[in-house]
């Protein structure tokens, strides 16, 4: 059994969905609260890394299984490193997919600049991109569903690996994502677990791809250097979207890992 969170904060879970992971495995993919058919906290400054890590734990001990694979993506490996602190005891191994140890101010200085390029790179031949660093940049939390929605649908292109030259596949994907506003109105300070990770001991695999300007190699490197039994795995050729992009690579890399640690093989 895998349990996997997805990113956001906001962000639909269906986008993770995997099916080559679904082959092998009995996922469960969390409908964050604030999202989907999840409920909403009735104090939206209340949408905290704290807040989806205790969640997630109700999560787990309804499943009703001793130890769990967690698998966290993006905003979603955040709440996956504050579960492995709070509850070491229920996993059995863990995957961090294009996450971050830390997301404070120079993390988004270095996502902004990165943006910045990939608009140089692309606004010639795709002026549309001229837009994506304001789009970036924009306060999600006073917008409503829609609005943030189609913010996220903006700037997709920026998320993956050579999007127009995929767009048949790629566009498809980008005309289903979904963001909810509220859970980007929640409060308290900047995520930073790097003087903690130390303790987690759990084995566990840091998943990036090469090309992720937000969450990328960067910052994956960070996590391992944090953390005992962390390996890495850079995906080639592929952005923050990698079960998308490439996903015969990224399932094979989470099945050889989790076969390693408790998951059977075929």
């Amino acid at each position: 059994m895998c349990v996997a969170h997805s990113g956001g904060p906001g962000i639909g879970w269906e986008y993770l969905r995997t099916p080559e992971l679904e082959k092998r495995l009995t996922m469960v993919y969390v409908e964050p609260v604030g999202t989907g058919r999840s409920g909403r906290l009735p104090d939206a400054g209340d949408y905290t890394v704290a807040t989806y890590a205790n969640l997630l734990h109700h999560v787990v001990d309804h499943l009703g299984q001793p130890r769990v694979h967690l698998l966290g993506h993006s905003h979603g490996g955040f709440v996956a490193q504050q579960y492995a602190l709070d509850h070491p005891d229920r996993l059995a191994s863990l995957v961090l997919y294009d996450t971050s140890p830390v997301a404070d101010g120079a993390f988004w200085s270095a996502a902004v600049a990165a943006m910045e390029r990939f608009v140089a790179r692309n606004v010639e031949v795709h002026p549309e991109v001229a837009g994506y660093t304001a789009a970036l940049t924009t306060p999600l939390g006073p917008l409503d569903d829609d609005g943030a929605t189609a913010v996220l649908r903006q700037i997709m292109p920026a998320y993956v690996f050579n999007y127009w030259g995929r767009e048949g596949e790629f566009g498809p994907a980008r005309r289903t994502l979904r963001m909810y506003a509220a859970p980007n109105r929640g409060e308290g300070a900047p995520f930073d677990v790097r003087a903690e990770l130390s303790r987690v001991t759990v084995p566990t695999l840091v998943l990036a791809g090469e090309d992720d300007f937000i969450c990328g190699p960067r910052w994956a490197r960070l996590l391992v250097e944090s953390m005992p039994a962390a390996a890495l795995s850079v995906l080639k050729d592929t952005g923050h979207l990698g079960h998308v992009e490439r996903p015969a690579l990224f399932s094979a890399a989470v099945l050889g890992f989790l076969q390693e640690h408790g998951a059977p093989s075929a």
